[in-house]
This record gives structure tokens, C-alpha cells and sequence, in this order.
């Protein structure tokens, strides 16, 4: 029971993490200008991914796309590359995972089969959270170097050069997200584990008879015609062995033998 909780959870938090990914990538606010030095502007700037965007005061935005890939810089299109392989990654890890789950039943699947889908989901899930969380990273850090490069700039009398960029609401829906990726797909591969069934091992059990020791010989087998009458055998001390006189003849105990 607790296997079927942990891997059903561990799907439930991946699904989140996967759809935190796509969330964040499509959204265009990782990056928003900083008002600190001018909270009053009649002009509102933030970029995304895929285009940016300029919202007035009077409401009306405006965004516009990036209709260029090789103008823009290497990191950029590096992060774009992480949170795409991020997200087709979760997303065969959810089909596989459906398959896997415990109590979906399909045909006479066994479970050592769903196990290794689980623990496949698992590090597909895990492999997501990691490309969303290094992606975003790499964003921020390339926003936190822009910023103390235009505040250097800012404090030598060229503030007008460019404007300054802060952190957006993308970045940390991105980052909890992979967050949420990554934890999912840890409850998967440690749901793996109950998965797998356990070795049977049977161990040899040798009986032993209470009494004495009782030693069989084996001898001649010999076959009969089947019309020879049935020999009966009595244990006792005159029948032990029929003594053979000097004549040739059997001789068979008496009676007064026994007293």
C-alpha cells in the first residue's frame, strides 16, 4: 500500500513540476526593469524566452518576438535549449509513468515490467527538474551580471547607456517547478524498489528418522512368472537361517525349538 501511495504521489508532484516547466517557459516576464531609481515611468519593459514586451501607462502592451536565433547570445539560446529538453523530457516521463502506475492494470503486464517503467520515469523526471533548475540559473546569472555591469556604468555618469534588468516571476516559477520535478522523480525510484518482487529462495530441508538407523542393500532384482506362490517371511531366531544337513537335505526347525 505504501508503494502504491509513494509512486501515485510521486506522479501527482511530477505533473506539477512538468506543468510549472511549460508555464515558465512560455511566460515573458524573466526578466522586468528595475525601478528603483524611478519608481514614476511612463514605460514598463520585461523580456521573456520567445519576445519582449512594453507595457504603458495607459495599459496598452505591445510585445514583440525574437525573429532572430543567431543574434541572440549563446547563453540565451543555451537556456532555451535546457528548458525544452526539460519539458519533452517530463512529458514521456508522464505517459510512461501512466503505464507504470500500480493500479492501472493493463493485460497481464507483471511487475517486475512496471518497475523498470517506474524507475525510467523516474530519472526522466529527474533529468527534467535538473535541465528547469539549470536553465533558470543560468538565466539569473546572466541577469545578475547585466545589473552590476549597468550599475558600474550608472555610477561613471552613463546611466542612459541602458536600463537595468531584475529578476521576474518566470524565474521562480521555474525554479519551483524543477524543484518539483526533481522531488517527484526521487518518490518514483524509490517506488521502484517495492515494485520489484522478491527472489524466492527455497532451501533444502533434510528430515532425519527418529529411530535407528536403518541401512537398505540393494541387490538382484528377480523377476518372477507371476504364477509362483507368495513367500512369506517371519523373523525369529530358529528362521534366521535353515540349516543344511550332511545328506543334503533342508532340515526346519521343531517346535521345541522356541521353548
Amino acid at each position: 500500500m505504501s508503494t502504491t501511495i509513494c509512486q501515485v504521489m510521486g506522479f501527482i508532484v511530477s505533473s506539477l513540476g512538468v506543468a510549472g516547466c511549460i508555464v515558465s517557459t512560455a511566460m515573458d516576464m524573466w526578466s522586468t526593469q528595475d525601478l528603483y531609481d524611478n519608481p514614476v515611468t511612463a514605460v514598463f519593459q520585461y523580456q521573456g524566452l520567445w519576445r519582449s514586451c512594453v507595457r504603458q501607462s495607459s495599459g496598452f502592451t505591445e510585445c514583440r518576438p525574437y525573429f532572430t536565433i543567431l543574434g541572440l547570445p549563446a547563453m540565451f539560446q543555451a537556456v532555451r535549449a535546457l528548458m525544452i529538453v526539460g519539458i519533452v523530457l517530463g512529458i514521456l516521463g508522464l505517459f510512461v509513468c501512466i503505464f507504470a502506475l500500480k493500479c492501472v492494470r493493463i493485460g497481464s503486464m507483471e511487475d517486475s515490467a512496471k518497475a523498470n517503467m517506474t524507475l525510467t520515469s523516474g530519472i526522466m523526471f529527474i533529468i527534467a527538474g535538473l535541465c528547469a533548475i539549470t536553465g533558470v540559473s543560468v538565466f539569473a546569472n546572466m541577469l545578475v551580471t547585466n545589473f552590476w555591469m549597468s550599475t558600474a556604468n550608472m555610477y561613471q555618469g552613463m546611466q542612459n547607456v541602458q536600463n537595468r534588468y531584475t529578476f521576474g516571476s518566470a524565474l521562480f516559477v521555474g525554479w519551483v517547478a524543477g524543484g518539483l520535478a526533481l522531488t517527484g522523480g526521487i518518490m518514483m525510484c524509490l517506488a521502484c524498489r517495492g515494485l520489484i518482487p522478491e527472489e524466492s529462495r527455497y532451501k533444502a530441508v533434510s528430515y532425519n528418522a527418529s529411530g535407528r538407523n536403518i541401512s537398505y542393500r540393494t541387490g538382484p532384482y528377480k523377476v518372477g512368472s507371476g504364477y509362483e506362490p507368495e513367500t512369506k517371511t517371519r523373523k525369529g531366531a530358529g528362521y534366521e537361517e535353515a540349516a543344511r544337513s550332511e545328506d543334503g537335505r533342508r532340515s526346519y526347525p521343531s517346535k521345541y525349538d522356541y521353548v
